[in-house]
């Protein structure tokens, strides 16, 4: 086990329990003065800790892998139109009103797995990064488009602001259910992404290189359309969107690491399971006078200045 792993995983192992402590009530583990006080803990701060960890997991986890995939340090699920896809999935299931709990999860994995298809499809086999980039744009787009049409179809009041307030993205509110519905996909998607990291290794050398090396083409697209869906499709379904996680993780960790794509995926997964959860907490201490603030737009405003300083960086370095 590499030394980043470690110290992420004991990052976490110190992070988690803390962050059971903090909240709107604060609670004092060595004198806990509220009657509620492991009601609070077991019910709904842990779950919603462990939901952290799952869907930022696969949101790293899928943003290291789609970098190596596209050799492209700016490729992120939400840019290549992965999230709008599954997004759009679950708004049509609340749209048309789904009640069973299973419903939602499952539309937005078919919506996630529609987007990864469909820019497949379009890009072909051997499409450069720059066609890829645009056709995963045109289905962001297009998603989006049809996310608006959904919202403005809306029956009711209560629908649009059921539908607006997902979209935001958050954990407000998640119990353990959430956790069991998210965690099977995304570990099951982040193992098919690891199975892929050796191909993607060798896909740094270039493409036809990696065919000389015996690396399937068609085999790895597969791998990775099923392993981004599976992850990036369980995180919307269950927080809706969490942007900004895929691409700023694996910029975060590859320095310390040999920069090698299958070296990347689980520090990856693990950076961002830290960075949601810390990211959560707070979301979770700070005041707001209109209630808590969505995770959703507190990692928008934290990775949009990220991405600024790293084109500008990029800029600098081609000058």
């Amino acid at each position: 086990m590499s030394r980043p792993v470690l110290v992420l995983l004991g990052a976490i192992a110190l992070a988690l329990p803390l962050s059971l402590l903090a909240g709107r009530v604060w609670i004092d583990p060595l004198h806990p003065v509220l009657a509620a006080a492991p009601a609070i803990l077991f019910e709904l701060r842990l779950p919603r800790g462990v939901l952290a960890l799952v869907v930022g997991a696969g949101l790293g986890g899928a943003g290291a892998a789609m970098q190596g995939y596209l050799r492209n340090p700016l490729a992120d699920p939400g840019l290549f139109g992965i999230a709008p896809g599954a997004a759009l999935g679950a708004v049509l299931a609340l749209l048309a009103g789904a009640s069973a709990a299973w419903v939602l999860p499952l539309a937005a994995l078919t919506g996630a797995g529609a987007a990864m298809a469909l820019l497949a499809l379009i890009a072909g086999r051997t499409a450069g990064i720059a066609l890829f980039t645009l056709a995963g744009m045109m289905i962001a787009s297009l998603a989006g488009a049809l996310t608006s049409l959904a919202i403005s179809l809306a029956p009711n009041p209560f629908a649009l602001s059921e539908i607006v307030t997902w979209l935001m993205g958050a954990l407000t509110d998640r119990g353990w259910a959430d956790v069991w519905i998210a965690a099977p996909p995304t570990l099951l998607g982040l193992v098919l992404l690891v199975r892929a990291g050796r191909d993607l290794d060798a896909l740094t050398l270039g493409e036809e290189a990696a065919r000389s090396l015996g690396v399937d083409p068609h085999r790895l697209q597969v791998l990775m359309i099923a392993g981004v869906g599976l992850t990036v499709g369980a995180g919307v379904a269950v927080a809706g969107i969490i942007g900004f996680v895929g691409l700023m993780v694996p910029h975060l960790v590859r320095r310390f690491t040999d920069r090698r794509p299958s070296r990347l995926i689980v520090p990856g997964a693990l950076a961002g399971a830290l960075l949601v959860l810390l990211a959560d907490v707070l979301c979770r201490i700070l005041p707001l006078a209109g209630g808590e603030l969505r995770l959703g737009i507190a990692l928008s405003l934290l990775g949009a200045p990220f991405f600024l300083a790293l084109l500008l960086r990029m800029r600098r370095g081609m000058t």
